[in-house]
């Protein structure tokens, strides 16, 4: 079995730019919520493979706002590190995210 991401160039490029401007907008709020999003953005274009070539989707259900208290702790715990916190952050918003990813 294998994992295969379809993850167009454009659609990276959409993705980002968006983000960036939310972050912007947000005056920098928006960072942790973009964790959520990217890893959302990736697991639901990807498909697992099985032995035989038969794809079956991947589909991540985690929600953004569905886990505020999450996004709040980490917060304060990026604050208190001088942001360094946020990059466990990254990775335990990944651990998260494929926790509650089902095969279709």
């Amino acid at each position: 079995m294998k994992i295969q991401a379809n993850v167009g160039t454009i659609d990276i490029l959409g993705h980002l730019i968006l983000w960036f401007i939310l972050i912007l907008i947000t005056f920098g709020i928006g960072a942790f919520f973009f964790p959520y999003s990217f890893s959302k953005f990736i697991l639901n274009r990807s498909e697992l493979i099985d032995e035989h070539g038969n794809a079956r989707k991947m589909v991540c259900n985690t929600d953004i706002f569905g886990s505020i208290g999450h996004v709040i702790l980490w917060i304060i715990i990026s604050i208190l590190t001088f942001g360094l916190g946020y990059a466990f952050y990254f990775y335990k918003v990944w651990n998260y995210s494929l926790n509650n990813t089902t095969i279709e």
